[in-house]
């Protein structure tokens, strides 16, 4: 067991850094993906309270204009 050890060290050594820029675009795209969600969600509501405030006319308008 300890000659597979002794000769595996290297590879996971070579493998890690490979793991390691995995691991940050991971990260990366995930929180890319989480941001433009959370961006939708607001758009989605600003367009909802812009919508509801152009629709009812307001106190100073005038229902001719």
């Amino acid at each position: 067991m300890d000659g597979f050890l002794d000769s595996a060290w290297p590879y996971f050594i070579a493998l890690a850094p490979s793991v390691g820029v995995l691991f940050l675009f991971y990260l990366v795209i995930k929180n890319m993906i989480e941001g433009d969600r959370r961006e939708r969600i607001a758009h989605a509501q600003w367009e909802a309270e812009h919508e509801k405030d152009t629709a009812a006319p307001r106190a100073d308008q005038s229902p001719t204009e």
